[in-house]
């Protein structure tokens, strides 16, 4: 097939961690004989602000990780989308692009384009703000990959869409994997602030377990204040700033811990969807602690990870994972047996793949488990 793609950024990782899912997508299609274009924004906010930061050879580095892919630059509001979608079997359009271009597209599709078109949410987005999601115009999709069944479940009862499937993201395990070094840290954090999504959950699950135990701490990420650039060297916490995404295995393999420490909407709003984070850590064989997450969708086996629901327990549990080996080890071969039996991004792009079969009416298509209330399928 050709499968164009339309998303944020595929090189820029800075605040926009769909790059290591799409990247990881695209590697997949592409080792399955798929021919795969990607369009993104030249001025988007992720690229504009890494560029800031410092990243030009991060953003070059992350271009050369998937041979084979083609990539396009465009600058905003200046797409010719006829021309990018010539010849499409598949055309998949991420929630972080621009609504105009989003209903452009859909237009196109409900106009007899012979592609099928899909929009790809992976944002709180249809919680958290739903005037804007449903100000989009999504009448010309075949249907929308939602990356956890409580969001599928927002669109169909919403009315967004007239089809949605669960699609989650997974890890890249081409890059994903573990890496043995030298530990030079105890704990390692890699995230971003979140616009105090979440500012309370680091103090607790983060900042005063790290300082309590005086851990020799790291933390990566964007988007921190001065306060809490302030509360982490209070605490002794080493701040080291930006990581570009493909950098993060190197990191992991020199920690002994890591943390899971989602934002509030997920936590409570989107419970059972995870972050890009867990499959990451889980990949690279760290063991890993969360903060409060309900795996309502059964993703990982017990075991894939321990979870500490105030200070005092991850306090407790960040202290019995950093002083009992066999319990690291446990922990480490059930994370990436979950990986690679179950969340891998070939996993994803079978499942893709058999959505757009589906789609198709292709015979003998796997069968989805489509409730008779309504039109939708779900691929777990």
């Amino acid at each position: 097939m050709k499968i164009v793609m339309f998303y944020h950024s595929f090189v820029s990782c800075w605040n926009n961690g769909n790059a290591h899912f799409l990247r990881g997508v695209v590697r997949e299609l592409i080792a399955l004989r798929h021919d795969v274009t990607v369009y993104e924004p030249r001025d988007g906010w992720s690229r504009s602000n890494a560029m800031a930061d410092g990243g030009y050879s991060a953003l070059t580095e992350a271009a050369a990780l998937v041979p084979g892919v083609t990539l396009h630059e465009y600058r905003t509001g200046a797409l010719d989308i006829d021309q990018a979608t010539d010849g499409a079997d598949l055309v998949l359009v991420h929630e972080w692009n621009a609504p105009e271009l989003v209903a452009a597209l859909g237009r196109l599709r409900a106009l007899g384009a012979g592609f099928r078109l899909l929009f790809h949410d992976t944002h709180h987005r249809g919680v958290t703000a739903p005037v804007d999601m449903e100000a989009l115009d999504l009448d010309g999709y075949d249907g929308v990959l939602a990356f956890g069944e409580v969001l599928r479940d927002v669109y169909m009862r919403k009315g967004w869409a007239r089809r949605a499937f669960t699609w989650h993201e997974a890890a890249d395990t081409a890059l994903f994997r573990p890496l043995e070094r030298e530990h030079d840290t105890d704990l390692v954090w890699i995230g971003n602030w979140g616009d105090e999504e979440r500012s309370r959950e680091l103090k607790t699950f983060l900042i005063n377990p790290a300082t309590r135990l005086t851990l020799r701490t790291r933390i990566y990420g964007v988007r921190y204040p001065s306060e809490g650039r302030d509360m982490l060297a209070a605490g002794g916490l080493d701040y080291a700033g930006w990581l570009p995404n493909h950098r993060a295995p190197a990191v992991f393999g020199q920690s002994r811990v890591t943390l899971h420490v989602p934002r509030r909407p997920y936590a409570s709003a989107l419970p059972g969807i995870p972050t890009i984070r867990v499959f990451e850590a889980l990949a690279c064989g760290i063991p890993l602690v969360s903060a409060p997450w309900r795996d309502e969708e059964g993703l990982f086996p017990p075991g894939s990870f321990l979870t500490a629901h105030d200070e005092e327990t991850m306090v407790q549990t960040l202290s019995h994972v950093l002083a009992d080996a066999d319990l690291r080890q446990q922990l480490i071969a059930t994370g990436l047996r979950a990986i690679r039996e179950r969340h891998s991004c070939a996993h994803r792009v079978r499942e893709l793949l058999s959505i757009v079969d589906t789609l198709h009416g292709v015979p003998g298509a796997p069968a989805m488990r489509v409730p008779a209330s309504d039109q939708q399928g779900v691929v777990s």
